[in-house]
């Protein structure tokens, strides 16, 4: 007979802390383990376990940006993945939503549910763009064919359909343009409660004992905008006993107590921020201000207050999640100032759609703080790497290199090895075996590391369009993003009291303002340009432009020598 944990849809999640923190809002290192009785690719049971600081992996459609799953099978760090329902919401009902059998979204999206853990959401937290306004009883979503208003109940019926590992409920957060009114941060309070106790009741699974009753693993949107108060306010709703109607509905003694951890998207407060500043701007100069980003220091001691007050009083034992950071000196200032344990990729896989090659390290090694201050990554569109055979990170040994290195004499000194695609490609000389009868007849090969892709390589297929560009550069990204996490786990557990100073190292090394992203952008609009529809016509034109300046002549016009031509 079947035991009914083994029926059980619903994996076990937990979060263990590590380290002690003297504070609340300490650094801290932590452990996310999900415990899945039946992966069904294979394995009886599966248990993924990811150590904290860790990342998050941002997808679109349900897709890592840039990466084949032949490329997540090579990214050992790719185990926790979001996905925005929103993106499956073009039909009615969702594609999605009609995948059979156990572990659903796993099986849609083809990811293993023995390796990865999926959780997922309603909206994209990384998409700022402007929506209709949300309403009593829905949410306004964005689609490839519009919007589409989503209810409590239907979004509920979705995410028991396709069975997240991890759901994250439905929340009021206003999309229309701010900055938004007492009255309305208000509503997004109450309604994020409500929306919460309809996701949190028990799931009806007849197969089951009830007892205690099943339900899903939830994360929860610490809404309130950027008024102290009203984050204060939805936390105290979170923990106030609940009535006895709603105790019924949901069989909690509040809301919190179903709770599996908290989460902050940072791209609302981000554009809200924004407004802010430009509307004191305008007060101030009594002219329309100039549209720019709010300088870090200032935004990120106000995400630090209002995460304070939305933690404040909330249980130190749950994880907490942030949302779109922009850099690692964000991150770093969230894990000292609140004790952040994840944060989503989304910065890293745009640096890489930019063609960035991240090339970054925590703690910074001993020595660095006497050079100049670097910037986190290489622009490989620049023209600077056309002939550049190094590999993508000087802070970083590629596989080769390490291996015929052997044991060196001073590993405390030696740079860790990146593990990407990129850095440490392998070759198999396991010869082709072509029926099953050459299995017994040809000998197993090797797996051998490779010679690294080097910066004039991939610089060239950035400048050809091949789309094996990105997905090196997110494969490096990711490990270095990892590593990143891992130097931060180390220092924590080593000496807490240390990581002060180590952050300031880092903060004095490396760049901390968007110049190379904003140069990079720049350089591949360019490249994108020039190989676009009209793509002869502009190189006629500047051309022609180029010799005018040669010869101090007026630029003439494409048809004057085009009839110079002719003639």
């Amino acid at each position: 007979m079947t035991s009914p944990n083994a029926l059980n849809p619903v994996p076990t999640f937990s979060f263990r802390l590590r380290s002690t923190s003297p504070s609340r809002f300490s650094p801290r290192t932590g452990h996310v383990t999900l415990t899945r009785s039946r992966p069904t690719d294979g394995h009886d049971s599966a248990t993924i376990e990811l150590p904290t600081p860790s990342l998050v992996c941002a997808t679109s459609r349900g897709v890592i940006q840039h990466l084949s799953q032949d490329n997540v099978q090579r990214t050992p760090c790719a185990k926790w993945i979001h996905v925005p329902f929103e993106s499956f919401l073009q039909i009615d009902p969702p594609s999605i939503s009609r995948q059979e059998g156990p572990n659903p979204l796993h099986s849609f999206l083809g990811f293993s549910p023995s390796r990865h853990l999926l959780s997922l959401s309603l909206r994209d937290p990384a998409d700022g763009r402007e929506v209709p306004a949300n309403g009593k009883e829905f949410v306004s979503t964005l689609t490839s064919r519009g919007t589409r208003k989503i209810a409590a109940p239907v979004f509920r019926s979705y995410v028991t359909t396709v069975l997240p590992d991890i759901t994250f409920a439905m929340s009021d957060i206003p999309f229309t343009p701010p900055p938004h009114s007492q009255k309305r941060t208000t509503k997004s309070v109450d309604r994020s409660a409500q929306w919460l106790a309809n996701i949190l009741a028990p799931l009806n699974l007849p197969s089951l004992p009830q007892t205690p009753p099943t339900r899903l693993n939830v994360f929860v949107h610490m809404v309130g905008g950027i008024r102290d108060a009203a984050r204060s306010a939805f936390s105290y709703m979170l923990r106030e006993p609940l009535e006895p109607k709603e105790r019924t509905l949901v069989q909690l003694k509040n809301l919190d107590e179903g709770v599996s951890g908290y989460v902050f998207d940072l791209q609302p407060l981000r554009i809200t921020l924004l407004a802010e500043e430009q509307k004191v701007s305008l007060q101030s100069l009594g002219s329309p201000a100039v549209p720019h980003r709010p300088s870090d220091d200032k935004v990120c001691d106000t995400f630090v207050s209002l995460m304070h007050a939305s933690l404040e009083e909330m249980p130190v034992e749950k994880p907490r999640l942030v949302n779109t950071t922009l850099s690692p000196h964000e991150m770093l200032i969230l894990i000292r100032d609140v004790g952040i344990d994840l944060f989503d990729s989304f910065w890293v896989q745009q640096a890489a759609t930019w063609g960035i090659a991240l090339d970054f390290r925590f703690p910074v090694p001993a020595g660095t703080e006497e050079e100049a201050k670097k910037h986190l990554g290489h622009n490989l569109y620049d023209d600077c790497y056309a002939i550049d055979i190094s590999r993508l990170a000087d802070s970083f040994l590629d596989g080769l290199t390490h291996s015929n290195r052997g044991e060196s004499a001073d590993q405390k000194n030696t740079p860790p090895v990146c593990p990407c695609g990129a850095c440490s490609p392998t070759w198999s000389n396991e010869p082709l075996i072509h029926s099953s009868l050459d299995e017994y007849t040809v000998p197993r090969g090797t797996v051998e590391p490779a010679s690294p892709y080097t910066r004039a390589y991939i610089h060239h297929l950035l400048h050809t369009h091949e789309m094996s560009a990105h997905a090196f550069l997110a494969m490096h990204n990711f490990a270095v993003l990892d590593a990143f996490f891992a130097g931060i786990r180390e220092v924590i557990e080593r000496d807490p009291d240390s990581f002060e100073n180590e952050v300031k190292r880092f903060f004095a090394v490396y760049d901390s303002t968007f110049e190379l992203l904003d140069e990079a952008k720049r350089s591949y609009h360019e490249v994108d340009k020039a190989r676009g529809k009209g793509r002869l016509a502009r190189e006629k034109e500047l051309q022609t432009a180029k010799v005018a300046e040669e010869l101090d002549v007026p630029v003439p016009t494409v048809e004057v020598v085009e009839e110079a031509i002719q003639g």
